[in-house]
């Protein structure tokens, strides 16, 4: 189907633009969204009359979407959920988690923004790219963690493999020391445990026969 652009459209083109597309992606897409009107006469005709229109209020809402990107890009945001000791997550972190916690943190952004290849399943730092307005993207991180402490840690640059190792580190240190104060509480008792002597036969005291 042949559509003509409203507004620039990543690998597609310019607004203005007429380029061919595939029927469901014009319409379930492109112009539910507003983004694209099917190329006939009347709707060129139609798109030339509005054009200028159209370019003012694509050029505010760049200049808007310019002053958000000024203050999103570089934001890390937190992310806390359950995982397993190697990282693996109980469930996923998609662009819905990322808006969230994005407009949480005083920025609006809508899940639709947020480009995401596939969901995110690892603890970690995840980089995601926040698209403001097609001209305006923007970048954000998410810090996936189990707890506030340990996005704290991730944030210092230590992974999740790092973290472990040390906390296993700890784990048998602490057993190793557990196992010296056993052993000297048991020196220690033997220091003290004098050995009993047989006392020595009287043999003034014993009868004659």
């Amino acid at each position: 189907m042949e559509v003509v652009l409203l507004e620039r459209v990543a690998k597609l083109g310019q607004m203005g633009d007429v380029v061919n597309v595939k029927n469901g992606f014009a319409r379930n897409y492109l112009m539910p969204q507003g983004k694209a009107l099917r190329a006939t006469n009347a709707n060129l005709a139609q798109f030339e009359v509005q054009r200028a229109q159209l370019e003012a209020n694509n050029l505010e809402t760049k200049t808007e979407a310019e002053a958000l990107a000024a203050k999103l890009d570089g934001q890390k945001f937190i992310v806390i959920r359950s995982a397993s000791d190697a990282g693996s997550l109980y469930g996923s972190v998609t662009n819905r988690d990322a808006a969230d916690v994005a407009t949480e943190g005083g920025f609006t952004v809508d899940k639709r923004q947020i480009v995401l290849s596939a969901p995110v399943k690892e603890l970690g730092l995840h980089s995601m790219t926040v698209v403001l307005h097609p001209e305006v993207h923007c970048a954000i991180t998410i810090n996936v963690a189990r707890s506030v402490e340990e996005a704290e840690l991730q944030a210092s640059g230590k992974t999740i493999q790092e973290l472990q190792a040390e906390a296993d580190a700890e784990a048998d240190f602490d057993i190793a020391e557990l196992f010296d104060d056993v052993g000297g509480a048991a020196l220690d008792d033997d220091d003290f445990e004098q050995p009993v002597e047989d006392a020595p036969a009287d043999d003034s005291e014993q009868p004659e026969v």
